[in-house]
């Protein structure tokens, strides 16, 4: 926690663009993958001990860059507390090999939501999907930089990011399964063997906005990665992975000054390529030369 977060622009552009297909009435999310970045002391003059860290250990603050977005399979699900159900994703190791191929890892999620009164920032669902996420990234009750990017649009039909992180509280009581989905999803409720103290008083429900810390967002252009090929997972994309989509990006190479191995450093392009080709031999070659260009 305590850093910045920096999306890829085109990465962003291209998920906030597919939600807008169905006017953001739907909920869609993905996995963030990129870099956590620590960021030194000489380079962060607030010397303020986190309130919610208790156990007293030092935090390393981190910039989270995002460089792709991974929608992984799923379904709209109105009635389901998220708005989404997910399914089976039998190429989840693929992905997060290929990410560490290319020297990425998992360092957050994304969804989109129809908009919300003021005020109304994450659904319980979302909170406590957040903190199970983040306790998975740190291996337990641990300072985590992974982060929850909310996208939704205003009544002036301009389109907000925003950057989330939950609480250690939170993370404690998620682990302890003492949080549930209740009638208002503006408040996680506690499940009735546990007490929530909050202002001095016991109560049964903490309202979402007490567990999240704000992170600035900002974006940047990859050096990594373009962003070109379409996305898996997509039932109402007008393009889908396909090996004609594979020839017609490969084949722009040598045109506006376009290398084939500029093409080639696509994470979707890649993650379909490996598909056909061997994730322990073929694929290091090729993410290698990709990082070495």
């Amino acid at each position: 926690g305590g850093g910045t977060v920096s999306l890829e622009t085109t990465a962003a552009n291209d998920f906030q663009s597919y939600l807008r297909r169905f006017q953001f009435q739907r909920q869609q999310f993905g996995y963030l993958y990129g870099k956590f970045v620590p960021i030194s002391d000489d380079d962060d003059d607030t010397t303020d001990k986190k309130e919610d860290d208790p156990q007293g250990e030092k935090e390393v603050k981190c910039n989270v860059i995002v460089e792709a977005i991974y929608e992984p399979p799923q379904e709209a699900d109105p009635s389901a507390p998220g708005g989404f159900s997910m399914l089976e994703d039998e190429r989840e190791e693929q992905v997060d090999k290929l990410a560490s191929l290319m020297g990425l890892e998992k360092v957050g999620w994304i969804y989109g939501h129809p908009p919300r009164e003021k005020g109304f920032v994450m659904s319980s669902a979302e909170v406590i999907m957040a903190a199970e996420l983040q306790l998975e990234q740190a291996q337990g009750v641990q300072p985590s930089p992974f982060v929850t990017i909310k996208v939704t649009v205003g009544d002036d039909a301009n389109v907000s990011f925003e950057a989330f992180q939950v609480s250690r509280q939170c993370m404690e009581m998620v682990a302890e399964e003492a949080l549930q989905v209740g009638p208002n999803p503006g408040f996680c409720y506690v499940k009735d063997t546990f007490t929530a103290i909050q202002e001095g008083k016991p109560s049964k429900t903490v309202e979402n906005n007490f567990f999240l810390t704000v992170a600035p967002i900002e974006q940047h252009n990859s050096d990594l990665l373009v962003q070109q090929f379409p996305k898996a997972n997509r039932d109402h994309d007008d393009r889908t992975p396909s090996k004609d989509e594979l020839k017609r990006q490969l084949s722009k190479s040598g045109s506006a000054g376009w290398s084939f191995i500029d093409l080639l450093s696509d994470f979707h392009l890649l993650l379909y390529l490996s598909q056909f080709l061997d994730m322990e031999t073929d694929m290091p070659k090729i993410c290698e030369s990709i990082i070495n260009r």
